[in-house]
C-alpha cells in the first residue's frame, strides 16, 4: 500500500450517528497508552495526523481517516485509563459497541497490545468483546523496539497465552520507531481493499 492521501473525514462523539460509508473500514482499538496514535502516524507517514497525548485517555471520539479514497482507518477511543470516571468509561464502551454493531463496512479490527507486558484484564475483556461482536481481532504487539531481539518470541508467546489465542490468530510485532511490522499491516489493508473491489465488481455484473 502506498499512502498518497489521508484526510480526517468524520469525528463521532457520544451522540453522533455513525457515518454510512461505502468504502471498507478497518478499526484500531487499544489501551490508552499502548501507542495507537504513534502507530496510526507511522502507517500514514505523517508526524502528527493522530494527536499523541501526554495525558492518556484523551481520545473521546471515533475518528474516520479516509485513505486514498479507497478505505477508512477508524481510530476507536482508548480504554482502561484509571483516572477516567466509570460513567465516562461506560460512555466510551457504548460508543465502541454502537460502532461495531452498526458499521456496514467494518472489515477488520486491529487490537493493540503492549508487547512488554502480559495482557491486562482490560485487554482480555476487549479481546473477548470484539470476538463476541463477531470479529476476529488481528493483534498488533506494539513497542517492539523496547525489547531485545532475544526477548521477542517469548513476549509474543506471553501475549498469545494471555489473550487465549489460537495458532491461526495473527500477531504482528510492531515498532513506531523502526516501522517494523508496517509492511505486514499494509499487506492486510491491501487484501481488504482487493476483497471489497472484487465484491463491488461482482455486484455490478449481476
Amino acid at each position: 500500500m502506498v499512502i498518497k492521501n489521508v484526510e480526517l473525514e468524520t469525528v463521532c462523539g457520544i451522540t453522533s450517528k455513525i457515518p454510512d460509508n461505502t468504502l471498507p473500514e478497518i478499526a484500531f482499538a487499544g489501551k490508552s497508552n499502548v501507542g495507537k496514535s504513534s502507530l496510526i502516524n507511522a502507517l500514514m507517514n505523517r508526524k502528527s495526523l493522530a494527536r499523541t497525548s501526554s495525558s492518556p485517555g484523551k481520545t473521546q471520539t471515533i475518528n474516520f481517516y479516509n485513505i486514498n479514497s479507497e478505505m477508512y482507518l477508524v481510530d476507536l477511543p482508548g480504554y482502561g485509563y484509571a483516572k477516567v470516571s466509570e460513567a465516562e468509561k461506560a460512555k466510551w464502551g457504548k460508543m465502541i459497541e454502537n460502532y461495531l454493531h452498526t458499521s456496514k463496512q467494518l472489515r477488520a479490527v486491529f487490537l493493540l497490545i503492549d508487547i512488554r507486558h502480559e495482557p491486562g484484564k482490560n485487554d482480555k475483556t476487549m479481546y473477548d468483546w470484539i470476538v463476541y461482536q463477531g470479529y476476529q481481532p488481528i493483534i498488533i504487539a506494539t513497542k517492539l523496539d523496547k525489547l531485545k531481539r532475544s526477548q521477542v518470541q517469548k513476549a509474543i508467546k506471553v501475549v498469545r497465552t494471555g489473550l487465549g489465542l489460537k495458532g491461526s490468530d495473527i500477531v504482528i510485532p510492531f515498532s513506531a520507531e523502526t516501522k517494523q511490522g508496517r509492511e505486514e499491516i499494509y499487506a492486510l489493508m491491501d487484501e481488504i481493499i482487493a476483497d471489497h473491489t472484487e465484491i463491488e465488481n461482482e455486484a455490478q455484473h449481476e
